[in-house]
């Protein structure tokens, strides 16, 4: 039982920063349509801000490790709404193909930016965060990194459940996934929504990087590929569109990868995460929260 529960703990931590990258991707599908691939990219960039951030402390602390998640949300917001700006906003109203491919090159474009900026070595995520690792008297053992990732990701997501569910800023997104006409009739701003729709998915992604850097502490350029494609994996299981949906896709996708390596299938793990992903396209293409929309012709 004390195993079981162990790797309980570790997939829930491996969980809420699926869940963390997958809310990027469904929040841009849910008001755009389309999937943001180079949203693993910006989760890259956020692991390398809070790289070098964090060199700039003195040591670990409490403090210090959360303005470095700070910054490093910040400047990925930043980041992404460069992107919508420069790469995005100029397809509106293209085909969803042509959209598709621009985010493929923008994420190559992003992977060699970043080895010609950050160097192509995997590089020490420095310690943002004292560390230690509690034992409870039954034998579980619970690091102070995933205590990090739980109580981070928890904050966050009431956050953006409470952004999006009760402000005005949030019935706007809401009311644009709806229908983008009536919504810029009844006078919204679509571009203003669709920008802060990018603040905030990179600025998950960002703090999705800085978690995950802090318990698999090597970065490198080319980080974002396989945790982008598990969490877009996330984000189609538990419903794309649906932001409950992604975050317990996230969750039952951390705890099946670290169910299969607890099985002695770790060469596996990764190939356990798209056979999911090819049986909830057979099963249920809508995902488990998401709901099938008919589409007009």
């Amino acid at each position: 039982m004390t195993e079981i529960l162990q790797q309980l703990i570790n997939g829930l931590s491996l969980g809420a920063i699926y869940a963390l990258i997958a809310l990027g991707y469904t929040m841009v599908y849910g008001v755009l349509r389309f999937i943001n691939f180079a949203h693993s990219e910006v989760f890259m960039v956020g692991a390398f801000v809070g790289y070098y951030l964090g060199r700039l402390l003195p040591g670990p602390s409490f403090g210090g490790g959360l303005l470095v998640l700070l910054g490093a949300m910040v400047i990925c917001a930043v980041l992404g709404v460069v992107i919508e700006k420069l790469a995005y906003r100029p397809l509106r109203g293209r085909s969803t193909l042509t959209v598709l491919i621009t985010a493929i090159g923008v994420s190559l474009l992003l992977q060699n930016a970043g080895q010609l900026v950050f160097g192509a070595n995997p590089k020490s995520f420095p310690k943002l965060f004292p560390q230690h690792n509690f034992t409870t008297a039954s034998g579980l053992v619970l690091s102070s990194g995933q205590i990090a990732v739980f109580l981070v990701t928890v904050v966050l997501l009431f956050a953006l459940r409470y952004i999006v569910m009760q402000t005005r800023i949030g019935t706007a997104m809401r009311a644009l996934s709806f229908n983008p006409t009536a919504a810029s009739l009844v006078g919204i701003n679509n571009d203003a929504v669709i920008s802060f729709t990018f603040v905030l998915g990179s600025s998950l992604a960002a703090a999705g990087g800085i978690l995950y850097a802090m318990n698999y502490p090597s970065i490198d350029p080319l980080m974002g590929t396989l945790p982008g494609l598990k969490a877009f994996v996330a984000a189609v299981l538990g419903g794309i569109g649906n932001i409950p949906g992604a975050a317990l896709g996230g969750v039952l996708l951390g705890l099946i990868e670290t169910l299969v390596v607890a099985l002695g299938g770790s060469t596996y793990r990764d190939a356990v995460a798209f056979a999911v992903l090819i049986v909830i396209l057979l099963v249920r293409p809508a995902g488990l929260l998401g709901r099938v929309q008919a589409e007009k012709v």
